[in-house]
């Protein structure tokens, strides 16, 4: 075997993918993938780029890595893993971490300078002694009423997240996205079987919608949150867990569906 096919197929089980799974994402025929991972065939630079996309790693390591000796954070080089490794963070006078608070209107451009020190420099800040000192915390404040009973304007603070692999099935994160800004929602995590988050409101008027797991920039696990306005639980019924994921696998069926419809 050459070090090429080797990567290719440690890669895909890392993934949890068959031949057959891993040649649909690629769109190539299954055969090919046997092909290449028993190197009786070299892969196209266009698959190789495809497959490097995928596995969310670099076309250099890829081809001439041994990526089994790599750690994760060798390994990945997708936009998540390079926003973790220059996360910016401020201090007070006592060197102890400060959180940053992202007001509505500094939405758009924390965007541009999440990872810019200079631009976290100017968010306001504030401490809460009662969160645990060895995690990193942000504060967002939240637009709309997507999530009540958690009102517009309320700020939620979140943890840092290392890993968004990591991400727990029905748990409220923040996320920072590419294409959808700032968005606080219930996380169902299916980067492993699709590369995709789903992302549940808990307002129910509020369809649920899938996210490449590529789009996000920054993950942080909501923690608390501060609003001087009290909830109407009597007006928003509690959704459970288990209800917000049968929604989401309902909307997995339908675009099954679809996708077999288009072929």
């Amino acid at each position: 075997m050459s070090r090429i096919s080797e990567n290719i197929k440690f890669l895909r089980k890392k993934m949890g993918l068959t031949q057959g799974q891993f040649a649909e994402r690629i769109d190539i025929k299954r055969s090919l993938v046997g092909a290449y991972e028993e190197a009786r065939a070299d892969p196209r630079i266009s698959n190789l780029i495809k497959m490097a996309e995928l596995f969310g790693t670099s076309l250099d390591i890829l081809i001439n890595k041994d990526v089994m000796k790599l750690s994760d954070a060798e390994l990945l080089t997708n936009e998540y893993q390079r926003g973790k490794e220059v996360l910016s963070i401020t201090v007070d006078q006592r060197g102890k971490e400060n959180i940053e608070l992202v007001p509505q209107k500094a939405a758009a451009g924390y965007l541009n300078g999440y990872s810019d020190p200079e631009y976290v420099e100017e968010l306001p800040k504030f401490q809460l002694p009662i969160l645990p000192d060895n995690a990193t915390y942000r504060a967002f404040e939240i637009a709309g009423d997507s999530m009540l009973p958690i009102l517009p304007g309320t700020i939620v603070i979140g943890e840092f997240q290392d890993d968004i692999r990591d991400i727990k099935n029905g748990k409220t994160y923040i996320l920072v996205t590419q294409s959808e800004g700032i968005v606080y929602k219930r996380v169902f995590n299916y980067i492993k079987d699709t590369g995709k988050l789903f992302l549940v409101s808990d307002n129910r008027q509020y369809a649920p919608y899938q996210i490449d797991a590529e789009d996000v920039l920054e993950v942080w696990s909501s923690k608390a949150y501060i609003s001087v306005q009290f909830p109407d639980m009597q007006e928003n019924k509690e959704v459970s867990t288990e209800q917000l994921a049968s929604i989401v696998l309902d909307l997995q069926k339908e675009i099954v569906q679809l996708k077999g419809q288009k072929s």
